[in-house]
């Protein structure tokens, strides 16, 4: 995020504001280090530490962490990149992108590569890995990638994450106010970083970004690794009744709570030999869902544990890949009376 400190058009406590409404736990100001955009120099005196000062006193008091951070803003290659937990913005000013980045992670910076597709950098929209980012990777000196910036997605950043064990993010990239991004009357929000962290501390925060402890939410989607997305979809989906009994060819309808703010999108991953089950259904966030389970043969018999296969197709592990689920019911089978 940024703030009238470089190129935005708020006030560091503005941005403070809008993390507490949007119900954040962290955020960072990520001032542009560069004079070049430092677009109201001729109105207030640039402190490249002074975004953060001004916010840290009221993030304190609405029980908020904000991390100190700063964007190294370069043309392609290498590109844009953000750094946070430094200890001090200044001697990110330097006119040699290496010295800044390295500047930052002789700090203990946590540092990731910024849009990586952003079309002002890339005309047609398609992220591209350079040599410059090879040498960043095997210095050690690239922790993570935007996978997610404001209103766009880039899954070769997904892909590269995977590949290359780098932490996935989305961020805002907010420039204007948040409200004048998203509209707070429909369904819209900003990009937000899950981090699967012990609480809201920075060192927690720190520790598990470096170890890649991340999924992103937007646009009614989250992106991440199994390992992080498999348990959200387990502890956010209920099924009200799991004992079921089928008679014949009959039709059952389960109850399914969706117990989360994402209306999961569930798409047939292989059939079930007893059972029949819609190919489709989408289980709505904060709703109860009726998903109906049809019996095969009428000379079934018995009770079995029956396992529905299915993707999630809005939560990605990979570009092109839902989490695959399964929906588990103990079923008892009747054969129906002739």
């Amino acid at each position: 995020m940024h703030t009238v400190f470089s190129d935005g058009e708020v006030w560091p406590t503005v941005r403070v504001e809008e993390a507490w409404r949007n119900g954040l736990d962290v955020f960072s100001i990520t001032d542009h280090v560069e004079q070049e955009y430092h677009s109201y120099q001729d109105d207030i005196r640039i402190d490249l530490n002074r975004s953060f000062e001004l916010a840290r006193t009221r993030a304190e008091a609405l029980g908020l962490t904000i991390i100190r951070g700063a964007e190294i803003t370069r043309d392609m290659p290498p590109g844009h990149f953000s750094a946070i937990f430094l200890q001090d913005v200044k001697p990110l000013q330097t006119s040699k992108w290496r010295d800044a980045v390295k500047a930052a992670y002789d700090q203990g910076a946590f540092i990731f590569w910024n849009h990586p597709g952003w079309i002002g950098q890339q005309p047609d929209g398609i992220a591209k890995w350079y040599d410059e980012h090879t040498e960043l990777l095997e210095k050690g000196w690239l922790h993570g990638i935007e996978v997610v910036n404001q209103k766009a997605y880039y899954p070769e950043a997904q892909q590269w994450c995977l590949e290359h064990k780098l932490t996935m993010l989305g961020n805002s990239d907010a420039h204007q106010p948040i409200a004048m991004l998203y509209d707070s009357s429909s369904d819209a929000h900003r990009p937000m970083t899950l981090v699967f962290a012990d609480n809201n501390s920075e060192e927690s925060v720190k520790q598990a970004l470096l170890a890649r402890r991340t999924a992103i939410y937007w646009n009614n989607m989250l992106f991440g690794e199994d390992t992080y997305l498999k348990p959200v979809f387990e502890r956010s989906i209920q099924i009200l009744d799991p004992k079921i009994t089928i008679i014949g060819t009959g039709l059952v309808y389960v109850q399914i709570l969706n117990d989360s703010d994402v209306s999961l999108e569930l798409v047939a991953n292989g059939q079930v030999d007893e059972i029949l089950f819609p190919i489709q259904i989408t289980l709505r966030a904060g709703k109860t869902v009726l998903l109906p389970v049809r019996g095969r043969s009428v000379e079934l018999s018995g009770s079995k544990e029956i396992k529905i296969p299915y993707r999630v197709n809005n939560l990605r592990i990979t570009p092109l890949e839902g989490l695959p689920v399964e929906l588990k019911l103990n079923v008892t089978f009747k054969k129906a009376k002739q």
